[in-house]
């Protein structure tokens, strides 16, 4: 084979350059699913929606029962599906079997930095509601050195949580006689195993939380607003295929004028909801909650559309720190509320801040 001369290297070595140079660049330019062009009229013949059957999943909750998702998205299909934790649903998500779903805060992270930023946050949907309950003689952090306390799932929202303030408290997460053994167990499973003596606690979303409280006679250790900031953080957010955005502006719009439909029917009457919430929790889970448990678990949370970005970078450290990602992910562009936005400003309400998450990375 002949050797090129120097000058018909020349346009091979600029190629290569500008390959290495469009590599370099941290989500400088997007990647190829999230530069779909929108279909015609923007709207999808068909929407699958995730959510857990859970009291912080209360809009999506709201939303199913009242056929407000159907009201208005119209002629798109809608089609629910249910998960225990967050895990189970960024697995859909990146495996194109779910396009929109109710998910925690560390979950909807991870997925952002396993897929460098094939997703998108477009609205929150519930602060608080997350507990560390404990046996009653625990008083102490201290006292957890040997005991087995459960999380919904490795690497979900509370998982973290827990992970994060064990090291606060200079506590190790382990296998041995003065370690916190973890167990990652379904809620309903952690109930059960709290009444049979096998795990001593939990790191848990409402209701579970309020359900070993007051099925079970555990006792709160830590409610997880004393740790952050004027009590505000983050427990569920809107997560969506960034394709799916771009393809299909205005079903996300319609799902989000269903979502804020839901809030404000929680907050303007909150006994309406509870009965909306618990009808559903009933359908998903084959019982409903007593009425202590749901009154207790809506006591601790807060619905709002607002998904608190100001939060997400400590967020993002605290899943480096529990060692669920590497490093401290990388957030530019993991939000884009423009829709939301435009929804809340389409009703006269105020808009939310994206805390500069909505701008693209540079070079």
């Amino acid at each position: 084979m002949p050797r090129l001369r120097a000058p018909a290297l020349i346009p091979v070595v600029i190629a290569v350059i500008a390959l290495l140079a469009a590599t370099a660049c941290s989500r400088a330019q997007p990647s190829g699913s999230e530069t779909a062009a929108p279909v015609a009229g923007g709207t999808a013949p068909e929407v699958r929606l995730g959510y857990f059957p859970n009291v912080t999943h209360a809009p999506a909750i709201i939303g199913v029962e009242q056929g407000l998702f159907t009201a208005e998205l119209g002629s798109t299909k809608l089609t629910p599906q249910t998960f225990n934790a967050g895990g189970d649903a960024v697995n859909a998500l990146l495996g194109g079997s779910l396009d929109v779903t109710y998910i925690g805060s560390g979950p909807a992270i991870n997925a952002f930095a396993k897929t460098d930023g094939a997703v998108r946050v477009i609205a929150g949907a519930t602060e608080g509601g997350a507990q560390l309950v404990v046996k009653p003689e625990i008083t102490d952090p201290q006292q957890l050195k040997g005991k087995t306390i459960a999380t919904p799932q490795l690497g979900n929202t509370q998982d973290i949580a827990l992970k994060v303030w064990l090291k606060k408290n200079g506590l190790t997460a382990g296998d041995g006689p003065e370690d916190v053994k973890i167990a990652n167990l379904d809620n309903p499973r952690t109930l059960d195993a709290f009444r049979q003596g096998s795990v001593d606690g939990g790191w848990l979303p409402e209701p579970w939380s309020s359900r070993l409280v007051l099925d079970a006679g555990a006792k709160v250790l830590v409610d997880e607003r004393s740790l952050w900031p004027e009590g505000h953080f983050p427990t569920t957010v809107l997560l969506v295929r960034a394709e799916f955005l771009q393809k299909y502006p205005e079903t996300v719009r319609a799902l989000l004028r269903a979502h804020l439909k839901a809030i404000d029917l929680a907050q303007s009457n909150p006994a309406q909801a509870k009965t909306i919430v618990n009808q559903g929790l009933q359908k998903l889970t084959g019982s409903a909650l007593a009425g202590p448990v749901i009154d207790r678990a809506f006591a601790n949370i807060t619905l709002d559309p607002d998904p608190l970005a100001s939060r997400f970078p400590q967020l993002a450290q605290d899943s480096a720190t529990a060692g669920i990602t590497q490093k401290p992910t990388d957030l530019a562009g993991f939000l884009d509320v423009a829709p939301l936005n435009a929804e809340l400003q389409a009703v006269g309400k105020p808009a939310v801040d994206a805390a500069a998450l909505d701008k693209p990375g540079g070079s």
